[in-house]
């Protein structure tokens, strides 16, 4: 008998939506929904954006937002706080992808290695603001199980891989 291999369809939050996607040499996917003004932020500056948060993978994709709840998430650029996709979103990669200015609004599709790809081993960190942590995470009582599809998807030790992370972002200037 044929061997019958099904692979995972891509989920509408990968969609394009209309944005032309650019694909960096490191993999992350990009488009500028709407580009910011003034200068973009350098590495150890404390920075702070709105973000919406879904997965390639899983009948409902959707994970996590900032948007409207008056917490937008809030780290030092350059520190390790924060995954590497969102890092290299916002500064830019000095090749194909450029840096992001403040009130710009950027939609990425991250590639595991540069998302949560970490955290997919036994005993790994994974409490939000937890010491040790790579954010974003989704607060424990965010609701509507966000947290808990967070970790299926992205701090799972029992998955053999993890999905692309799509973030919408938008970014702020000095705040």
């Amino acid at each position: 008998l044929p061997l019958l291999v099904v692979l995972p369809e891509i989920s509408l939050a990968a969609k394009n939506n209309g944005l032309e996607l650019t694909t960096t040499s490191s993999g992350l996917k990009w488009a500028d929904a709407k580009v910011g003004t003034g200068q973009p932020v350098t590495k150890g500056t404390k920075t702070s954006i709105d973000y919406s948060m879904a997965s390639t993978a899983g009948r409902f994709p959707s994970i996590y937002t900032t948007k409207d709840k008056g917490t937008p998430y809030r780290w030092t650029l350059g520190d390790g706080s924060t995954i590497e996709g969102i890092e290299r979103a916002i500064l830019g990669d000095g090749d194909d992808l450029p840096p992001m200015l403040p009130g710009g609004i950027r939609r990425v599709i991250i590639p595991s290695n540069l998302a949560y790809e970490k955290l997919a081993k036994p005993n790994a960190k994974c409490e939000p603001n937890g010491k040790g942590a790579i954010g974003p995470i989704p607060p424990k009582d965010a609701g509507e199980g966000a947290y808990q599809r967070w970790v299926q998807f992205y701090c799972n030790p029992r998955i053999p891989y993890q999905p692309d992370l799509v973030l919408d972002i938008k970014l702020y200037g000095k705040r």
